[in-house]
């Protein structure tokens, strides 16, 4: 029954075609569909705690962050090398190498990783305000990093705060929507909101985002009480 729900909503979304190749929104789909149940649980309470006491264990999720750009950029790198065993190699090498340098290095590394989340927040602000999305990246996104990075630069707890909100909230996110896209009533809407609704995920993600930045502003206000 879900699957042929599915085949006629993809048939739907074909003809009607809110999708831009700006927009990873197949790619987010794609990760919201493919977890389990107990994946999806899994995601939204490592998100909370993501989200909710990132400031107090930053380090080791800066760690994490940098290692999983390193797998990815290694296992990209290991395709262009012909030889499929160098996909597994080069994510290993990539992980590690980039996991070791952001300890060293975590004044930046936490400084770029906030200023990616706020090229994510005014991108996804732009997206959901249906502005033209030729110009999504370089006027939407770039304002985001630039104004981010300005900012974890000047005052590197916002920067703590603000990458670990966000990263923790797209985890709940996720983790909510597929379990409400197994639970059969609610797979059809789940798919329309994801697909049609362009204010759906970036309003979502929002507001536990902002959710997020004031318990955790709380958090360290208290610690230095």
């Amino acid at each position: 029954m879900i699957t042929e729900n599915l085949c006629m909503l993809a048939q739907a979304t074909e003809q009607t075609t809110s999708i831009t190749g700006f927009v990873p929104i197949e790619l987010i789909w794609e990760q919201i569909s493919q977890l389990s149940w107990l994946q999806a649980v899994m995601a939204i309470s490592f998100g909370a705690v993501y989200m909710l006491y990132g400031c107090k264990i930053f380090k080791v999720l800066v760690v994490i962050a940098f290692g999983m750009l390193g797998m990815i950029a290694g296992i990209k790198a290991g395709e262009y090398s012909g030889y499929e065993q160098w996909n597994i190699w080069g994510g290993v090498i990539g992980a590690v190498l980039l996991g070791l340098l952001s300890i060293p290095l975590m004044r930046w590394a936490v400084s770029l990783l906030g200023a990616i989340a706020g090229g994510v927040i005014t991108s996804a602000a732009w997206y959901a305000f249906g502005l033209p999305d030729n110009y999504l990246i370089l006027a939407g996104a770039l304002v985001g990093v630039i104004a981010g990075g300005m900012i974890s630069f000047i005052v590197f707890d916002a920067a703590v705060v603000l990458f670990t909100s966000l990263g923790g909230g797209a985890l709940v996110v996720m983790g909510f929507l597929s379990l409400l896209w197994h639970y059969e009533p609610t797979t059809e809407q789940v798919y329309q909101w994801v697909h049609n609704s362009r204010w759906f995920l970036p309003a979502v993600l929002g507001t536990i985002t902002a959710l997020g930045v004031i318990i955790q502003k709380q958090i360290l206000r208290l610690q230095k009480e």
